[in-house]
């Protein structure tokens, strides 16, 4: 009997000790609990996720929802403490306020946004600073940064920006720091406004060949004729470039995207590296995005998209405005000096000529480099980032005349 005795014991000890060993798992070495994704999403890391909102300013652990006074404590009133008491924020005209201000090593994971003025979106301006600089390493206009830029809702579905029903912003670019990041926006209006926001990131180790997250924004409300619109020009280091947002306004009648996009890499001079075929070819489209009834189709997908058009006063007239993203996420465009982007603003004359377009263009780009950054161009001041579009009075019938014959 004996045999079967330590048989039985053995069938019974070895699951147990089994059990045991998967309640206390190890950690992977190395792993700093950035850049998941589904193949590395059960690995385990020392990291510390955090999040800033007006329910917790400081991201602080322990601390959301504590807050006694905010825009929700009359609401609140018959609930008490810890029942979104504050959780959104006013910020007075022509102020700046500080969204978030953090310490440490880590890196912005998600951002949430949404502002009481859809249509003013402009005239709130978000600037980031890594590591203490003094000069912002993001300084875009709210709307423009979430790829939204004509003040009007427009659903985006893709990998790095998100804008959903009814005004919701949201952006997934990861943003590393090794010692403290500051997120501001300021309000160029007149009035006071209303913020909802959220920044979700991560304490923990960054990699040393990580570089620093930079955005740009850029307007001509009308291009000089024959010129080209610059989506980028004057950086200085290394890094590589990830995405671009277009707002553009026709100010002629007519297809409008014939021009090429063109990435001058590392001292190129009179000639880019990277030339495109055209507008809409480099937004993942063709043929005038259009099935070839004249139709404009809108589409977003994870890397590139025509998410909006809008249409001008009257009809199939200049004056109509689109929103195009592309976002080289699988393809980014490394640089070791310097990088300069531009566009082509060309139509057509009759007989298949090329023609010159002095459009309205504004633009935003993205892209990752090593710091310090040259210094950006001055922003625009608030006349020129909202100047109105083009507004298209409907023409006055002419006036029937009798037939006298």
């Amino acid at each position: 009997m004996r045999p079967s005795l330590m048989a039985y014991a053995l069938v019974v000890v070895i699951p147990f000790v089994a059990i045991a060993h998967a309640e206390t798992p190890k950690e992977s070495p190395g792993f700093n609990g950035l850049d998941t994704n589904l193949g590395n999403l059960s690995r385990l890391s020392t990291a510390q996720t955090r999040s800033i909102s007006p329910e917790n300013f400081t991201g602080a652990k322990g601390r959301g929802g504590a807050a006694t006074e905010g825009t929700g404590k009359h609401s609140a009133q018959e609930l008490g403490l810890g029942w979104k008491v504050s959780p959104s924020v006013r910020i007075p005209a022509k102020s700046t306020f500080t969204l978030a201000d953090i310490t440490g090593s880590g890196a912005i994971q998600h951002i949430w946004m949404t502002s009481s003025s859809m249509e003013k979106t402009r005239l709130f301006v978000l600037r980031f600073y890594w590591d203490a600089e003094t000069e912002p390493s993001i300084e875009v206009p709210l709307g423009d940064f979430f790829a939204c830029g004509w003040g009007k809702y427009c659903p985006i579905s893709s990998q790095a920006v998100c804008v959903n029903p009814g005004s919701a912003f949201n952006c997934f670019w990861s943003m590393p720091f090794r010692k403290s990041a500051k997120v501001t926006l300021e309000n160029l209006d007149d009035q006071e406004m209303v913020l909802y926001y959220q920044i979700d990131y991560t304490l923990t180790e960054v990699p040393a060949d990580a570089a620093y997250f930079h955005a740009q924004f850029r307007r001509v409300p009308k291009l000089p004729a024959k010129t080209v619109f610059t989506i980028l020009d004057g950086v200085s280091g290394r890094g590589h470039y990830v995405g671009t947002y277009l707002a553009w306004e026709t100010r002629s009648p007519g297809w409008w995207g014939e021009g090429e996009i063109k990435f001058y890499l590392d001292g190129d001079r009179q000639f880019p590296t990277i030339c495109g075929t055209g507008t809409e070819d480099y937004f993942g489209g063709s043929y005038n995005f259009d099935l070839g009834d004249g139709r404009y189709r809108t589409y977003t997908t994870p890397f590139m998209g025509l998410a909006q058009v809008l249409p001008p006063d009257v009809g199939y007239q200049p004056g109509q405005r689109f929103g195009m993203y592309r976002w080289h996420i699988p393809d980014p465009i490394r640089f070791q000096k310097d990088l300069k982007i531009t566009v082509q603003a060309l139509g057509w004359k009759p007989g298949r000529i090329y023609l010159p377009l002095e459009d309205d263009i504004a633009s935003v780009a993205y892209w990752y480099q090593t710091e310090p950054h040259a210094k950006f161009p001055p922003l625009l001041g608030k006349d020129v980032l909202t100047v109105k579009p083009l507004s298209i009075k409907k023409p006055t019938p002419a006036a029937k005349t009798e037939d006298k014959n």
